[in-house]
């Protein structure tokens, strides 16, 4: 056998394997929403994208860190079987019958996890989350060994199936103890209670769009992204570079801030003069939700909107100074985390600019400030007319010179008279 030959026969058995890979392929459904994060993206905050105290999920599950809860989840899911006579094997069941569509929810294959690990997995997560949004809107449901409600704040940002949660919830529904407890329980109706009192706060989204894209969000990141779309279409106009002065400096060039009456963070407006932003809300986990955003934007191919209102706000609060016209005008209640959350935001967003959401403001704001009228105007208002003390001086200006000719032509008609009285 020539070299030719043993060359041929090795390319032959990789070929082999390599097909054996290609087939062995992660079908990508249309039913997939959840997603791992980018690498790089990752690596630059990586407690942004990990879970502190609680695995949901398959992604972390097994993590010797997250594993002292593990017994909790279990805790919740024996609580939530005492409130049915539906038994457990048939829960196992129910799920294990939609293990394909399950899996099918990620964008990459569970290799880690075996059929039935997979099934027992879904049970205790999902129905730890339904205890989860029980607990917090019926207080009555708690229970002394509850270690979330009595002794730890827990934030989750959750990507898992609401399809799942609601079938489990529904089928415990089937048969229960007490008909009464659940007649009025709905997997809307206890998340909406924890999205008003832990989340509104993070993300002002009317509770009417909240109900309204339920039914259509595969989980809540999605949820929250349907419910973040611009209120107005907007046609965009091709920008050849993103130069912008901050609020401060079109603030001095006659530009009006002031808070937007809109509850979508996205409505910023530019009219009359008067750019309109609306409330921006600031807490310590600000910056971990919005990056949650932001992460899953790109891949479930939404339109970039949030990205662009993240590069929008950045672009306003260069400096400090804006931060604080800001807080000055009731958009934003703390001022000095602000610059710093935006411009770290900003390093995972990207900027098209031909598809930018705010080209048009951007144009607006930019042949608004090049006007000579309405840069005389800002600065006879910020420098003569800026407290009521130089508002009267200026008034009383004409008036003195009124009052010392009007005394000027009596003395003179004073000295005019006597002198005539003399002569004669």
């Amino acid at each position: 056998m020539d070299d030719s030959e043993a060359v041929s026969i090795d390319m032959e058995k990789l070929a082999d394997t390599l097909s054996g890979n290609l087939e062995t392929l992660h079908h990508l459904s249309k039913d997939c929403s959840i997603y791992r994060v980018a690498e790089p993206t990752r690596c630059l905050n990586p407690s942004h994208f990990t879970p502190q105290m609680v695995s949901i999920g398959p992604f972390h599950h097994g993590k010797e860190e997250l594993k002292p809860m593990e017994e909790h989840k279990e805790r919740y899911l024996k609580y939530f079987l005492q409130r049915t006579k539906v038994r457990m094997a048939r829960f196992l069941s129910f799920i294990k019958e939609r293990e394909t569509k399950l899996r099918n929810c990620y964008a990459e294959t569970i290799r880690n996890l075996g059929s039935d690990e997979f099934v027992a997995m879904v049970l205790v997560d999902a129905v730890f989350l339904i205890e989860f949004f029980l607990r917090f809107c019926e207080p009555d449901c708690r229970t002394d060994d509850d270690r979330i409600f009595t002794k730890t704040k827990l934030f989750l940002v959750i990507r898992y199936d609401f399809f799942i949660l609601n079938d489990l919830l529904q089928l415990a529904k089937t048969a229960t103890y007490d008909d009464d407890f659940y007649r009025e329980i709905s997997l809307l109706t206890i998340t909406i209670s924890w999205f008003r009192e832990d989340l509104s706060g993070f993300l002002p989204i009317e509770e009417k769009l909240f109900e309204n894209h339920f039914s259509k969000a595969a989980h809540f990141l999605d949820l929250f992204m349907l419910c973040l779309q611009p209120s107005q279409s907007r046609a965009p106009i091709q920008l050849k570079y993103l130069r912008l002065p901050g609020v401060k400096e079109l603030h001095r060039a006659g530009v009006k801030i002031k808070a937007g009456s809109s509850q979508n963070l996205l409505d910023i407006k530019f009219e009359k003069g008067i750019l309109a932003i609306p409330f921006i809300p600031v807490f310590d986990k600000t910056e971990l939700f919005y990056r949650n955003l932001l992460a899953f934007e790109w891949p479930h191919d939404y339109t970039p909107y949030f990205n662009d209102y993240i590069i929008m706000i950045m672009t306003l609060i260069t400096a400090p100074k804006d931060a604080e016209l800001l807080f000055e005008n009731e958009i934003v209640g703390l001022s000095e985390e602000l610059p710093t959350i935006f411009r770290n935001l900003s390093k995972d967003c990207t900027l098209v600019f031909d598809e930018f959401l705010y080209s048009g403001l951007l144009v607006d704001l930019y042949i608004y400030c090049k006007s000579p009228l309405h840069k005389w105007r800002a600065s006879l208002k910020q420098n003569y007319f800026n407290t009521p003390w130089k508002i009267i001086l200026i008034l009383r200006g004409p008036v003195d010179m009124i009052h010392v000719l009007y005394f000027l032509s009596l003395k003179k008609l004073i000295y005019v008279n006597i002198k005539s009285n003399k002569m004669s």
